[in-house]
């Protein structure tokens, strides 16, 4: 049995078009020209408060708004949450199967704790997964490792992500990485810390096999 602890937005979920529509519904509210979904989809990945950050620079609005741009977006986002969102191509398949041999999972993400269960719930995922993690869950969030030890089973365990806020945590909590590379990453991923990468959730089960065997 081996522990696998899963980032949520760009590695399981696709979930950028609906952070993009609550990001531009809180420009709109102000009066500001939309941003592109390429310049939202680059934003995401240190939590709501950055991305938020981000696209007010973006929209020069002044950081003195930024509690209010925050509750704001996400108060758009739980409206939209999941209408625009979709699973990655073969996730379910895989989570179920890694699940029938006996390997646990758990979920690891900066989005807020709510509205990640609520997207886990939207697919109905939920019983695959016996824990959850949030950005507000603890005092720090990713790339500070705190959120992923969490999620350790005997300390141990494999970290499954996207973004170069994954490689960073995984590196910085001794845990081994698989790179999933058809995510939000800007970076090359030659350039990331990983053992393994994957662009087809059809390898993920291989890959899992490889780390539990320690055959690698």
């Amino acid at each position: 049995m081996t522990r696998i602890i899963f980032d949520l937005d760009g590695t399981l979920i696709d979930s950028a078009p609906d952070i993009h529509l609550a990001v531009n519904l809180m420009l709109s509210e102000r009066n500001l020209a939309p941003l592109d979904l390429a310049d939202v989809t680059g934003f995401i990945g240190n939590g709501v408060p950055n991305l938020v950050r981000l696209a007010m620079q973006a929209r020069d609005i002044d950081m003195t708004q930024h509690d209010a741009c925050v509750t704001s977006m996400a108060h758009h986002y739980g409206q939209v949450n999941g209408q625009l969102t979709r699973l990655y191509p073969g996730v379910r398949i895989a989570l179920e199967q890694l699940q029938r041999n006996g390997h646990t999972l758990a979920l690891c993400t900066n989005k807020p704790l709510e509205p990640a269960r609520q997207i886990v719930e939207t697919f109905e995922l939920t019983p695959l997964f016996d824990q959850i993690i949030g950005g507000d869950s603890l005092a720090q969030r990713k790339p500070e490792p705190a959120m992923l030890l969490a999620c350790l089973t005997n300390g141990s365990g494999l970290y499954v992500g996207d973004s170069e806020v994954d490689a960073e945590t995984a590196d910085r909590a001794g845990v081994p990485f698989a790179l999933f590379t058809q995510g939000y990453r800007k970076t090359p991923v030659a350039q990331l810390e990983h053992r393994y990468t994957f662009d087809d959730f059809r390898d993920l089960a291989a890959i899992v096999e490889r780390f539990a065997n320690r055959q690698d």
